[in-house]
């Protein structure tokens, strides 16, 4: 992650000013759909905060983390809350949240790395809770322009989730990229729902 986080760190008003104004909307909302109204939400790797704003807007409790200190700060100027300088693997809620949000920001952890950050994150959320994520479509894994990434079809997907068996993936679907001039990149978009609770 050093080098992704470096890469942030210094194109964190760049990366800010392209991603808060894009419209987000029609996920945004398919992820609010399955939260009770109010509930609480934890926005994992907000970057601009876009997404935390969205939230707030629409009468949701948020706390909003990213790994690089810079967006944490262009984040809180943006949204009106404090964001939590934290790594992913430093997650240790408990049935906390009733939904997680994280979008494309996992993607950016090493494969070996990631059934232990999905495993955090279900426990971090209620039972009966819902976790949005979105990696890049293919079978990719290895730096892309100075950041790492992990990319995912529906197969590697499913072999992630084996080991937490009370994650269960409740919707996916493939999207073009929502910025300009990048329509031809494909995401896989994922929610999985936690059926019951796991200590392990």
């Amino acid at each position: 992650m050093g080098s992704t986080i470096e890469y942030y760190n210094q194109n964190a008003q760049s990366f800010a000013d392209g991603t808060s104004a894009v419209d987000f909307t029609e996920i945004q909302n398919v992820f609010l759909e399955l939260i009770p109204e109010g509930g609480y939400i934890l926005d994992f790797g907000c970057g601009s905060g876009r997404d935390t704003k969205y939230f707030l807007d629409q009468g949701y409790q948020i706390e909003a983390t990213d790994g690089s200190e810079p967006l944490c700060k262009l984040a809180s100027e943006y949204t009106g809350i404090s964001v939590k300088h934290m790594f992913f693997e430093e997650l240790e809620e408990i049935e906390k949240y009733d939904g997680i949000w994280a979008c494309a920001s996992i993607l950016h952890a090493k494969k070996k790395e990631l059934p232990d950050i999905i495993h955090k994150m279900s426990r971090a959320v209620k039972t009966g809770g819902i976790i949005y994520t979105s990696f890049k479509y293919g079978k990719f894994e290895g730096e892309r322009n100075g950041r790492y990434f992990t990319d995912l079809t529906e197969a590697s997907a499913a072999e992630l989730l084996a080991g937490i068996p009370e994650l269960k993936i409740e919707k996916q679907w493939i999207t073009g990229d929502v910025r300009t001039g990048r329509g031809e990149e494909r995401w896989l978009n994922l929610i999985f729902r936690k059926q019951s609770p796991s200590f392990r």
